[in-house]
């Protein structure tokens, strides 16, 4: 019988030859999920794994050091009637609204005059946009704390100018509205780009066809511009609802979720229970149910906009 080389070595068994074959026959479909596996490494270890651990430790409270202690799910019962978090909750809420009625709205009218031949010198306005995304967020907060200081702030001065009082717009009747303001300077361009890449996508026959049916701006606007934009408007908003339910760093920085919980966020109360407070079972609770929130809302608008609808 003759005998087979097998990296280097020689082997005559029914297991080697049947191994052989099995890999002559599967190669081709085993390489591919070798080279990608990687990727799927990593995220089950840095991502599925710590998902199934934090559930797992929101079923305890524990402080971080010594024996947990297993509670069930009074974590969750304690959390449905946490003042603080309900407000927390309702705050976050605010913040997604404003972003789906200002900021993403400011950023299609912003994308349409770029897009429009209106505007000369379109690349530097596409940099401009993107700059504050770049913009360390710490840096950017303690240019609007200056900004909407009480006292010498640069909004305050402007309405001296027009003989209108200060506004305290770190205090507990405006800081929501001063929140999202940073919020909309700093991520309203990268949502420019977004809609103006949809914009530059859509094919000018159309418009033509529409020109020629006698339509008008605004009837080529809504017959034309939106239903094309519909897969970019689809990723826009379910990213901005998923970035408004994680909003942390800005009301953290800007009045550190103060005054009176007035700017406080999901995720500035996670990181408050969970790291400040050592009640990581608590906190981890409080992450399970801000990402079953963000699974049902993201459901609900790819569902909306009929992503899992069949073309016909």
């Amino acid at each position: 019988m003759a005998s087979l080389s097998i990296g280097g070595g020689t082997s005559n068994t029914d297991e080697d030859r049947g191994l052989r074959a099995w890999w002559s026959r599967s190669q081709r479909k085993v390489v591919p999920y070798v080279f990608i596996s990687p990727f799927y490494i990593l995220f089950i270890v840095f991502s599925v794994g710590p998902l199934i651990y934090a559930l797992y430790l929101s079923l305890h409270r524990w402080p971080g050091t010594g024996a947990m202690r297993h509670v069930g799910l009074g974590n969750y019962t304690y959390l449905a009637g946490d003042p603080v978090f309900l407000k927390s909750l309702w705050n976050t809420v605010y913040y997604a609204i404003g972003a789906f009625l200002f900021i993403l709205p400011l950023a299609l009218v912003l994308a349409l005059l770029i897009n429009s031949t209106l505007i000369r010198l379109k690349s530097l306005f596409r940099i401009g946009y993107f700059l504050p995304i770049l913009t360390s967020t710490v840096a950017a907060t303690l240019i609007f704390l200056m900004i909407f200081n009480n006292q010498f702030g640069l909004i305050n001065q402007g309405l001296a100018l027009l003989g209108i009082p200060a506004l305290k717009w770190l205090d507990e009747e405006l800081v929501k509205i001063s929140v999202l303001a940073v919020a909309t300077w700093r991520y309203a361009g990268i949502n420019v780009l977004y809609f103006l890449t949809g914009l530059q996508s859509i094919p000018p026959d159309l418009y033509e066809a529409a020109q020629v049916d006698g339509a008008g701006t605004w009837a080529q606007f809504r017959y034309v511009t939106i239903p094309q934009l519909r897969p970019i408007a689809l990723f826009v908003g379910v990213v901005t609802m998923i970035g408004s339910f994680q909003f942390f760093a800005e009301p953290l920085l800007l009045a550190n979720g103060g005054p009176n919980e007035a700017s406080l966020t999901i995720a500035n109360y996670l990181y408050r229970m969970g790291f400040t407070h050592a009640k990581l079972g608590y906190g981890a609770s409080i992450g399970w149910v801000m990402a079953l929130i963000i699974f049902g809302l993201s459901f609900v608008q790819l569902y909306l906009f009929g992503a899992f609808r069949k073309d016909d």
